[in-house]
């Protein structure tokens, strides 16, 4: 019974810090032509690399792993939402919402979202994004890399 409490609490807490992020980031990068997609890729795949754990208990199951992950995400995205980074500057508010969507899709990989349908679309896809973007950065690191890196 806690644990389903728990999972709404979740569920409330992404929509309040989250959701709104994410949608966004999801209909500009759709809008977006095929160089401003590439853009997108690299800042969701550089946000997802941030969150990633290095871990090596096998006692570990993706779904702890997933879910922390997420944790770190949306830690990053409420850091942000304090230190009013995020909506005064368009390139601050597309990485705070990289890093929402990132925490959303970790949140569907761990399946959190079953109770509630319309956050699992969401989570669906932002999923897909997240693999298409490691996915572009995989076969492109390369070219993407190449020494010259820009910050």
């Amino acid at each position: 019974m806690s644990s389903g409490f728990s999972q709404q609490r979740k569920i409330r807490e992404d929509r309040e810090h989250l959701e709104r992020r994410a949608r966004r980031l999801l209909l500009r990068y759709l809008s977006a032509d095929e160089s401003l997609k590439q853009q997108y890729y690299q800042v969701i795949a550089g946000a997802a690399a941030a969150c990633h754990l290095d871990v090596s208990d096998p006692n570990l199951e993706n779904e702890q792993l997933s879910q922390a992950s997420a944790e770190r995400a949306l830690n990053v995205v409420l850091m942000r939402k304090r230190r009013a980074i995020a909506d005064d500057d368009q390139l601050e508010t597309l990485f705070t919402d990289a890093y929402a969507t990132v925490a959303i899709a970790y949140r569907r990989a761990s399946a959190a979202y079953t109770a509630d349908e319309e956050m699992q679309s969401l989570g669906t896809a932002a999923v897909h994004l997240l693999t298409m973007a490691t996915s572009y950065m995989a076969a492109h690191s390369d070219e993407i890399g190449g020494g010259n890196s820009v910050q």
